[in-house]
């Protein structure tokens, strides 16, 4: 950044003709977030049961030892995966091990234990900075056995924002998710795998094994899965598919093992309570519809084969799910008095439950898991800078009456909460879940306060799946499980690196306060209300500095003191949490005056340190550190909604500094494609302003502004409209 902004002036959403237009800023910014972020569904994959699985920190394990206890020192076993990179990075990936081990990339040795150094020193992991080429990445373990055995945990170092999930690297086993592994061998390999090839090329034999057919196939596919099961039926589930523009009549021939029921789109086309061989004839529209079975295991066999279809018509997969061999999905075995409503399952978001078996679909082989993944880098994704971002678009779409935003944010919401349920399961079938990484492990404020309150708003616009039992979920665990001094005040005594264990930060208001405003309208009980007021009071006793009106932005609890470092943004959290907590609380509550005199007092000790283009700056009161976008638009935000709710006793000079914060982002940290600059990445902590100003850079579009921006604009359109204020 320099004199002139983040770019030149001739860049700048301010030049172009309707440029200082909030209403056309919003739509710039808005539109251009969307069509970055289109709404991808999930990617479905195949796992296969294995006892390499992920842990909760959602790095693998692999127990090499107790998968080969036979193992002897002079052999080796191999380990092979692939990652993904949209583009070259240095990414740092964390590995503990015991035995002997190297990590190879791209055929390359990384790291090697040294001689006799047979475990990772201290317990600590160890941080492997690795650079990504764009494409597949392919990584080798390579083990030998020490006196303490062999094996490894290795993956992501960022569990919250980067779960990375491998997949299978071989030809034969494209698109499933996991590692392979070969038996212990005499001897090295003649070559590290370095890209996707066959199995067969390698010379060896990796594990799990494939299984495609058994001896007892002619009992047919369900007991190959299952095993003989009396008294227990399965479901199949495929979809028929007709390319041509008119309606078409579709055979299908094939063999039953034991009874079955064929389905066509909900209706009955067949049934039979013996084995033998059957057809069918349905009428197929352009398009697809789903067909479905369920069969039940008879006394020599269960399930069904077919035959071609005729050629009107094809089987294909219901859905696409990488790693899947054939063309049907399946889901059991239930207790055969148990008649499900199969279309219920139909979403791929929902764990069926039988007595105290939870079943979800799978493939043809056994042990062949169906999952969804979330490889969408925003879209679907909750935590906290994305609740607040969805706020902004869903306030943008409600103002300027766009239904399409909306919608986008309906279905963001309803993606992550329609899921919730299924990523619980999800997480103890398999270590770590596949999507909803945060909500379904919350373990701080972080994990479920923001994008909580943001999927209660989104809630009132439509019912979605899922959100009222996630919202129950976050409430308890505010009330009851986050960590707490003596006097109430929540805190992190536990934090995800060592340097944040024991602190209190004031980004947590905003992590707090509004799903508890929110969750108390939702519930009807106002001692969540009660909660966020006091909350908002006993971080004040803690982290206000009254000489400047300005908020320490951490209070470190071992010391007992606070940091007395004014970060912009965590600043801008408390003002922000603070508005929201006003707009809502009745003005008898007996918080109510001290907290509206906090505002003001912090309302005024803002206005003193704007700067003089109208933004404010990453350390408050050093005029020499950069300008920080989301800051400027939580402190526009906060005096525009107190300018309209008459909390101010002179409002004037508040309302004036919220126009050339606007203004100032417009023309100084908005580009004409609706591109936001200048917003500080996500922060650590320190009690020297210097970290703040030298080593808390910014990011171009990052989540923690874009939402608050369009709040901003929001806030400031909203009372200019209501009092025919013309916005030039």
């Amino acid at each position: 950044m320099n004199d002139k902004g983040y770019f030149d002036p001739a860049e700048s959403l301010a030049s172009q003709t309707e440029g200082s237009n909030i209403e056309h800023a919003l739509m710039v910014i808005a539109q251009r977030y969307v069509g970055d972020h289109p709404p991808h569904a999930p990617v479905y994959r195949v796992t296969r049961k294995s006892p390499i699985r992920k842990r909760a920190d959602h790095r693998y394990q692999l127990p090499i030892a107790d998968m080969f206890p036979e193992m002897t020192e002079s052999q080796v076993v191999y380990a092979w995966t692939k990652l993904w990179a949209a583009d070259p990075l240095s990414f740092p990936f964390l590995m503990e091990w015991t035995g002997h081990v190297r990590l190879y990339h791209n055929g390359r040795k990384r790291f090697g234990s040294a001689p006799g150094e047979e475990a990772t020193a201290d317990g600590f992991p160890l941080k492997l900075g690795i650079q990504l080429t764009k494409g597949w990445n392919h990584f080798v373990l390579e083990f030998r056995r020490g006196p303490s055995g062999s094996g490894a945990v290795f993956g992501t170092s960022n569990r919250k924002n980067k779960p990375l999930h491998f997949l299978a690297p071989s030809m034969e086993r494209e698109g499933e998710e996991g590692w392979i592994v070969t038996v212990p061998l005499d001897r090295a390999l003649a070559r590290i795998p370095d890209s996707m090839e066959r199995e067969a090329w390698t010379g060896v034999q990796w594990l799990p094994v494939l299984i495609k057919h058994s001896g007892e196939a002619d009992r047919g596919p369900m007991w190959r899965m299952y095993g003989r099961k009396p008294g227990y039926a399965a479901y199949a589930w495929t979809a028929v598919v007709n390319r041509t523009l008119t309606a078409k009549r579709v055979t299908l021939s094939g063999t039953s093992y034991g009874p079955v029921r064929f389905e066509w789109n909900g209706r009955e086309v067949y049934a039979s309570r013996e084995a033998g061989t059957f057809g069918i004839a349905i009428d197929v529209p352009p398009g697809r519809g789903e067909l479905t079975a369920r069969c039940e295991c008879g006394a020599e066999g269960w399930g069904f084969e077919i035959g071609e279809a005729s050629p009107e018509g094809m089987l294909i997969a219901p859905r696409r799910v990488h790693g899947l061999t054939g063309e049907w999905l399946y889901l059991g075995p239930f207790r055969a008095e148990a008649d499900l409503e199969l279309s219920d399952y139909f979403g791929l978001d929902t764990v069926a439950v039988d007595g105290g078996e939870r079943l979800f679909w799978t493939g043809s082989e056994p042990g062949a898991c169906v999952r969804p993944f979330l490889e969408n880098e925003l879209f679907g994704r909750w935590n906290y800078p994305l609740g607040v971002t969805m706020y902004g678009l869903l306030e943008t779409g409600r103002l300027l009456n766009r239904l399409d935003i909306q919608e986008y944010v309906l279905r963001h919401v309803e993606f992550t909460a329609g899921h919730y349920e299924y990523s619980l399961w999800d997480r103890e079938e398999f270590g770590a879940a596949g999507l909803n990484n945060q909500l379904s492990d919350i373990d701080s404020l972080d994990d479920c306060g923001s994008f909580g309150a943001l999927a209660i708003l989104a809630d009132r616009i439509r019912s979605l799946k899922g959100v009222r039992k996630a919202a129950d979920d976050i409430a308890r665990y505010i009330m009851d499980t986050q960590s707490r001094l003596a006097d109430g005040a929540l805190y992190r005594e536990v934090g995800v690196s060592p340097s944040m264990h024991l602190t209190m930060w004031c980004d947590d208001m905003y992590m707090s306060v509004p799903f508890l405003c929110r969750y108390a309208e939702l519930s009807g009980d106002s001692r969540y209300l009660d909660e966020a007021a006091r909350q908002l009071l006993l971080y004040k006793s803690y982290l206000y500095m009254p000489d400047l009106q300005l908020m320490s932005h951490v209070y470190d609890v071992r010391r007992g003191q606070p940091s007395r470092t004014v970060w912009g943004r965590g600043n801008g959290w408390v003002f922000f949490s603070l508005s929201e907590l006003l707009a809502v609380l009745p003005v008898g509550h007996p918080d109510y005056v001290e907290l509206l005199l906090f505002y003001r007092a912090l309302a005024e000790g803002y206005l003193r340190v704007q700067g003089v283009h109208g933004l404010w700056h990453q350390v408050l009161t050093d005029l020499e550190s950069y300008e920080e976008a989301s800051c400027t638009a939580m402190f526009i935000f906060g005096l525009a909604r107190g300018v309209r709710h008459g909390w101010l006793e002179d409002p004037e000079p508040y309302l004036q500094s919220a126009i050339a914060g606007w203004d100032g982002l417009t023309s100084r940290a908005i580009d004409r494609r609706g591109n936001v600059y200048g917003v500080c990445k996500g922060s650590s902590w320190s009690t020297s302003h210097a970290y703040y100003k030298h080593d808390l850079s910014w990011n171009l579009n990052d989540t923690h502004g874009i939402g608050i921006v369009l709040l901003a604009g929001v806030e400031l359109l909203g009372f200019m409209r209501s009092n025919h204020i013309v916005n030039a």
